[in-house]
């Protein structure tokens, strides 16, 4: 089971903390953001991992040198990040997409239970790990399930039809693993591709009936888009 983590961006809308790093490389008490992502996968016997720079790579080199020179853990730079959108680190990465495989947001904490939750069975092409609350926000990246099956995905789904949102991880079957390698090629050949998030791609695949979500309910995650948002994602590996 290998993972890949889309680390490219900067994370301007966390600014002044992103003026010299990435966000993956914000540190939630005396680890950064990436380290806590990456111990939680290798904790689960994941690897090999390939996480996808851009902003900065050379800091998050280095804290991967520093610390998992040892580890399965490599990085692959996206020269394209500053004009396309993480699509484009999919396709950079795109040849990890040849078997078992995790795909996650590189801004996303969570407790190592969300991982072997997500690797338990039933297995399926594409299972998307969602969780759900009482209200959403414009920023979220909302689904619509029928049962377990995905319908839809995307920020602007009307908000009377949202079941759940999505937080940005994904597993792949090795077969499902190839569609979606498939499916990012043909994006890419769109006139907008480059401006595609990957789980534009994924809600095309629902339609194929290939997407299944994989709840999970009760842990603890936290995205980090904001200054604000760092409360809850420290407040995600406090005491791990």
């Amino acid at each position: 089971m290998q993972a890949v983590i889309l680390s490219a961006g900067q994370g301007r809308r966390l600014l002044p903390l992103t003026a010299d790093r990435p966000k993956c490389l914000i540190d939630l008490h005396g680890k950064t953001l990436l380290q806590w992502q990456l111990d939680a996968l290798l904790a689960a016997g994941v690897g090999p991992i390939t996480v996808v720079t851009g902003y900065a790579s050379d800091a998050v080199e280095a804290v991967i040198a520093r610390h998992y020179a040892q580890q399965p853990v490599r990085a692959q730079f996206n020269p394209f990040f500053q004009v396309a959108d993480n699509l484009g680190s999919c396709w950079i990465a795109r040849t990890a997409f040849a078997g078992e495989l995790l795909l996650l947001n590189g801004d996303t904490v969570f407790e190592p239970a969300v991982v072997q939750r997500l690797l338990a069975p039933p297995p399926a092409p594409i299972r998307l790990t969602i969780d759900r609350k009482a209200r959403y926000d414009d920023d979220d990246m909302k689904v619509i399930v029928d049962g377990t099956r995905l319908l839809r995905i995307g920020k602007h789904l009307p908000l009377d039809a949202v079941d759940a949102e999505s937080i940005g991880l994904l597993r792949f079957s090795a077969d499902g693993a190839q569609r979606f390698q498939a499916a990012v090629e043909r994006a890419l050949r769109e006139p907008d591709g480059l401006r595609w998030w990957y789980l534009a791609v994924i809600d095309r695949l629902a339609d194929e009936g290939l997407v299944e979500t994989c709840s999970i309910e009760g842990l603890r995650w936290a995205e980090v888009d904001f200054p604000r948002d760092l409360d809850a994602a420290r407040a995600v590996v406090a005491g791990a």
